[in-house]
């Protein structure tokens, strides 16, 4: 089985990019993965601090790894948003294949030293772990949002972004280029959708030279995002899009049994409703429109 630098090297010569799906419990994990199994492509999970206190760090580690060794199947796993160099290293040992190693609220000068250190330590339990460093503000929490923040203030400067992968030695680089985290009510409507600064992607990745991911993909552009992939995005993070999903799923479920108490028969109209949205979303980013 390709390890995940190898596939993210895969994706970057076949201009495409790895879907990377949040989760916090089984009925998005296998939406996730029947979405991926069916259209053959790799995939990648991912649990934020929230989400992996939630279901269980060893716990989510040992899931995803009997999907990938039963089905022989390309799915990682990945400690999104991790704000501390404690909770990085407990992904570490549990068994995770990257970890994103987000302080980028902090100073530069602050984020670069707390960085590398924490490479450093991550890299002595598993060397072959990807540790993904974040520079720029993308707003915080994957949910539905009043009002937009202003990002422009927040962009990721292509010479600030070089210097700060020369001087850690991450190996992704999460910008920010007018992404943000969550999505705006008229988002979830359809009424509006995020744009992305593709010629910043362009200058970014020329500068740096790693794979990139674009956080924060929820409620974006189509061709918007086409264009990200093709200007160097590797990795697409999509979370609010399934939340919303695994919600109007699992409504819909109730509604059409609403004398039903047993859960494997409730939940499966919420995996087929993120199963759907992960189905449309892997085939943007993997070309099989």
């Amino acid at each position: 089985m390709d390890a995940l630098q190898n596939v993210l090297e895969q994706a970057q010569e076949n201009g495409v990019a790895v879907g990377h799906f949040n989760i916090a419990d089984l009925v998005s994990l296998k939406a996730v993965f029947g979405a991926a199994q069916e259209l053959k492509v790799p995939v990648i999970v991912g649990v934020s601090e929230g989400e992996r206190e939630f279901i269980g760090v060893r716990q989510i580690a040992v899931l995803v790894q009997s999907l990938r060794e039963e089905f022989d199947f390309p799915i990682f796993l990945n400690a999104d948003h991790t704000h501390s160099l404690a909770k990085a290293v407990e992904a570490a040992r549990a068994g995770f294949d990257s970890i994103v190693f987000d302080l980028s609220a902090l100073p530069f000068e602050e984020n670069v030293r707390q960085t590398k250190e924490a490479i450093g330590a991550l890299k002595a339990i598993n060397p072959n772990i990807l540790v993904e460093g974040e520079i720029g503000d993308i707003g915080t929490g994957s949910e539905i949002h009043e009002k937009a923040p202003d990002l422009s203030k927040g962009l990721t400067n292509p010479g600030e972004a070089k210097e700060f992968v020369q001087s850690t030695g991450i190996d992704i680089l999460a910008p920010a280029v007018g992404n943000m985290h969550g999505m705006l009510k008229s988002m979830v409507q359809g009424e509006t959708k995020k744009h992305l600064d593709i010629a910043r992607i362009t200058q970014i990745k020329g500068a740096v030279r790693i794979p990139l991911t674009l956080h924060g993909g929820s409620g974006t552009d189509d061709e918007d995002l086409r264009k990200a992939i093709a200007a160097g995005i590797n990795i697409v993070h999509i979370n609010t899009e399934l939340r919303v999903a695994w919600r109007r799923g699992l409504e819909e479920g109730l509604a059409k049994l609403p004398n039903e108490v047993t859960p494997y028969k409730i939940l499966p109209f919420a995996v087929e409703a993120v199963k759907q949205v992960t189905l449309s979303r892997l085939r943007l980013f993997n070309n099989l429109l």
